[in-house]
């Protein structure tokens, strides 16, 4: 279900929560180079769409973008599918994901979508790969808004499912002041970001 706070404004306990794995453990943390996006799978109408939300959504947070990035070409990388078996056509899917037959593990979880982080020496955001099965209710989704989502779950490693807002675009811009860490796991790190949105 995703969280959104009633009165607009997050505080610190339940920044924490969006940061908290299933297991208790705690990690916020932020893209440590330019992202390089790359997405496959949609119409030229939607693709705009997706592009325009990745573009406004790191320049709000204050962030950079590249056209490609020197170790990998690309490091956010979006798949769009209507079915999970689709995936298999993708070459060296294992070895991109370090995960064997990931199709039929989606498939068999009933997922809509799968996002999966990878970290540089310093612990911040190296590459997000995402993958969205459109052949279910994200095939239902308003474009716009499931852009703006995609992009802000890209944005920070929300361990909970989020909605976008003005209040989750804030609470983004404030994770990526850089005067705070790159990325961390200490839960007290969520009195920062909430200090921060009463500013």
């Amino acid at each position: 279900m995703e969280q959104e706070p009633p009165d607009g404004a997050w505080d610190a306990s339940q920044i924490q929560e969006l940061f908290t794995d299933a297991g208790g453990r705690f990690l916020c943390a932020r893209w440590g180079r330019p992202v390089a996006p790359v997405i496959f799978g949609l119409e030229d109408a939607s693709l705009d769409i997706f592009r325009a939300a990745i573009r406004s959504g790191f320049a709000h947070a204050g962030h950079p973008m590249a056209d490609t990035d020197p170790e990998t070409g690309a490091n956010l990388m979006l798949f769009f599918v209507r079915d999970w078996t689709e995936l298999s056509a993708l070459p060296d899917l294992d070895r991109l994901t370090g995960l064997d037959d990931l199709p039929r593990r989606l498939s068999g979880q009933a997922a809509d979508q799968y996002r999966l982080f990878r970290f540089d020496d310093r612990g911040g955001i190296r590459a997000c790969l995402t993958f969205l099965n459109m052949g279910g209710a994200l095939g239902k989704a308003h474009p716009g808004r499931l852009a703006e989502k995609v992009m802000m779950q890209s944005a920070l490693t929300f361990a909970r499912e989020i909605g976008p807002s003005a209040s989750l675009a804030a609470l983004i811009r404030a994770a990526y002041d850089p005067v705070l860490p790159l990325a961390t796991t200490e839960p007290a790190h969520a009195l920062r970001l909430a200090a921060r949105l009463m500013l």
